[in-house]
């Protein structure tokens, strides 16, 4: 193209897609550095800057984060409590915003609690963002090292994994190394198992930023690393406060590479900058993850259900490394025979641990449940409804997974249970409890 069809197709693009953007020339120079590489040295130096910014907008391609459906929210605290009144409480929602392919980000939404148990949302803002990743890991090969001589394989099989990784290495790279390095083993069961321990070890993290001039309903948390290419699904956001009285925001997500699930931690102070990182330990397995708000006896505490099946209960002195796990409950009542499993994370309360559960019954419908545990021992089960707190009803049965009601986080607000909860995996909904009514029906006997 001769300087006069850049410039011409330059303008055409950038008037036909400005006003969608914040800055579309920072978009189009980003996507250009992305492929530069493959340009030799003198051809680089001969490219303008109007060739860059076109050559960007060919490599750009606009994405629609929820297409498909937005869903399984959580709900805490906003940071920032300026411009309410009493009785008024700001929150900030995440949800799970599906797009083409199926692909899974985070998005947030800001609203305010009122005294009546209603929710008023702020406007969305105008132009989302996946922010700037401003320090990704690659993983450190001798700290790998002593992580693989904690499995049971074969020295032929780690000396061949070890041979062919470089210094440092990608989950990429790893995950190509391990479908020749683990033929080997003949059953398809164990291999893949053991491909997941491995892949379990691997250094993921990353952290981003935001422009502090944009709204939070812009900003989306798209997945960046290969262990998360196909998704980051189903954020359980908590306001987890340390023993020294530091407040951190954390949540446990799945991170879906396509063929496995791994679960991951995004960790922020103020919504703007996050810092996402991989869970370890024979028990970081599986999804419905959710971290207490504060430690217990000295140790941090998670629900899991590592089974697929059973709520369970895991301890550990740190955050990132869980090797323990026990059983918390299982199935008890016929709406629930199939599976049980957390709705978010546990919530603080004077008659102890209130947990919101789902329950998977007949024709694969999921209700929301809730029980309640000793403030000091949440291992023990003070009680827990015997029918669904919450049910599908006629307007809520259809969607991408039909009969579903499915919540990721509730939060507590002038003595009553505020839930958003998804309706079958297509869209959100709220819901309202009064406390000491619900705590009352867990607790009786009869």
């Amino acid at each position: 193209m001769n300087p006069d069809e850049v410039s011409n197709s330059l303008e055409s693009i950038i008037s036909g897609f400005s006003t969608r953007y914040r800055d579309i020339n920072s978009i189009f120079l980003k996507h250009f550095a992305l492929i530069e590489h493959l340009l030799k040295a003198e051809e680089l130096q001969a490219i303008t800057e109007e060739k860059r910014l076109l050559l960007g907008s060919y490599f750009t391609m606009e994405y629609s984060i929820e297409a498909a459906a937005l869903f399984n929210p959580s709900i805490v605290e906003d940071p920032d409590q300026s411009g309410t009144s009493e009785g008024e409480m700001r929150v900030i929602i995440s949800f799970r915003a599906t797009g083409e392919s199926h692909i899974s980000s985070v998005i947030f939404k800001r609203g305010k609690l009122l005294p009546n148990g209603l929710i008023c949302l702020e406007p969305d803002g105008k132009f989302m963002s996946s922010g700037v990743v401003t320090q990704k890991n690659k993983d450190n090969k001798l700290v790998f090292k002593q992580h693989l001589s904690h499995l049971k394989l074969p020295t032929p099989i780690r000396k061949s994994i070890l041979e062919q990784l470089h210094e440092p290495f990608s989950y990429q790279e790893l995950e190509m190394v391990l479908k020749n390095a683990l033929l080997p083993i003949k059953s398809a069961i164990k291999r893949k198992n053991i491909k997941y321990d491995i892949l379990t070890m691997v250094n993921t993290n990353y952290e981003l930023r935001f422009d502090p001039s944009s709204v939070i309903s812009e900003r989306v948390i798209f997945p960046v690393t290969f262990t998360e290419k196909n998704g980051i699904e189903d954020a359980r956001f908590v306001k987890f406060t340390d023993d020294d009285g530091e407040v951190t925001y954390i949540a446990t997500y799945t991170a879906y590479d396509g063929a496995f699930i791994l679960p991951h931690l995004i960790s922020t102070k103020d919504f703007l900058q996050f810092k996402m990182s991989p869970l370890h330990g024979k028990c970081a397995r599986n999804k419905n993850l959710a971290l207490f708000p504060r430690k217990i006896n000295g140790q941090f505490v998670m629900l899991s259900r590592i089974d697929g099946c059973n709520n369970y209960i895991m301890f550990s002195d740190d955050m990132h490394v869980w090797d323990t796990a026990q059983k918390l409950q299982e199935p008890s009542f016929p709406w629930e025979f199939v599976q049980v499993g957390n709705g978010g994370s546990p919530l603080e309360t004077d008659a102890g641990w209130l947990v919101i559960t789902h329950g998977v019954g007949p024709m694969r419908r999921y209700c929301l449940g809730a029980s309640l545990f000793d403030i000091n021992d949440p291992t023990i089960e003070l009680g827990r409804l015997k029918q669904p707190l919450l049910v599908p009803n006629e307007d809520e049965r259809d969607g991408y997974v039909p009969n579903v009601v499915y919540t990721c986080g509730s939060i507590i607000h002038q003595d009553r249970l505020f839930i958003p909860y998804a309706v079958s995996d297509y869209a959100s909904s709220f819901l309202t409890v009064p406390l000491q009514e619900l705590l009352a029906e867990i607790l009786n006997k009869d």
